[in-house]
């Protein structure tokens, strides 16, 4: 694929669900994930009894946004693995392909992808299956690593694997798959360091990179609305025919003009 001239290749390493949940167990885990809920908060309309999937690794958010849903579940891609969740009652988590979801058309009010979209296959095929399942008013809410930020670029973290976005190229990507981006923000504005000295001033750091260096944000995370109806161009089609606008019917012969080769040819009376 493609995106703004920029060759995409294989994502580097698909992130495991040991390494995962190993991370957000950490200090710095922690602070991601919080940095990151704030980041969904602003842009996150509640609507109550809503259908609520997440896809990835999104559980920690699935635990905070879906107290109101009328049904979670936490889809988990094949090459990621799955745990069992919750930790009491029915399990709402299923191992699947990211392209051929278990669920019928138009049956999910809202999707949240976190650790998913950058480690898909092809994405856009992803995004076409979501908007499959996705009801007519539903909207897909997306975190993904940011091209231009700190995070992408060391692996000691998941968002350090698997293929990084810049807001244009996620933005035409949402496009070709029929959505609209409704609403962006942003999270990890501190640098992924593991000394506590760093980690003790991350809230300054967030607020400062908030302020002064907000393209160079960790994640990027955008909302965007399932787009119903789109316009197709189509070429201009060039009428073969010439229309002349004229007062009488062309080729007609007027009444009493008759030629004199005419008069001759016609039969005598008797």
């Amino acid at each position: 694929m493609n995106l703004n001239g920029i060759e995409d290749t294989v994502p580097r390493m698909h992130s495991d669900i040991v390494d995962l949940r190993s991370f957000y167990s950490t200090t710095l885990g922690r602070l991601a994930e919080r940095s990151i809920t704030m980041a969904l908060s602003s842009i996150w309309a509640v609507v109550p009894n809503e259908r609520l999937v997440g896809l990835g690794y999104t559980l920690p958010w699935l635990e905070r946004f879906g107290t109101d849903a009328e049904r979670v579940f936490a889809f988990m891609p094949a090459t990621q693995g799955a745990v069992v969740w919750p930790a009491t009652g029915p399990t709402a988590t299923a191992l699947v392909f990211d392209e051929e979801l278990p669920l019928v058309d138009a049956s999910i009010d809202r999707m949240l992808l976190v650790h998913s979209l950058e480690h898909a296959e092809n994405p856009r095929e992803t995004l076409n299956e979501i908007w499959r399942v996705l009801s007519p008013a539903g909207r897909v809410v997306i975190v993904v690593p940011n091209r231009r930020g700190v995070w992408a670029r060391f692996e000691h973290t998941p968002f350090g694997s698997g293929r990084p976005f810049s807001r244009g190229q996620l933005t035409e990507l949402l496009r070709e798959a029929n959505f609209t981006p409704a609403a962006w923000s942003d999270a990890l504005f501190f640098p992924p360091s593991r000394r506590r000295f760093m980690m003790q001033f991350h809230n300054v750091l967030e607020r400062a990179g908030r302020r002064f260096w907000p393209i160079f944000s960790g994640v990027i995370v955008v909302e965007a609305q399932k787009r119903l109806y789109q316009g197709v161009p189509v070429a201009q089609r060039a009428s073969r025919r010439v229309f002349v606008p004229v007062f009488s019917p062309h080729g007609a012969t007027r009444l009493g003009r008759i030629s004199r080769t005419e008069t001759t040819t016609l039969p005598a009376r008797r």
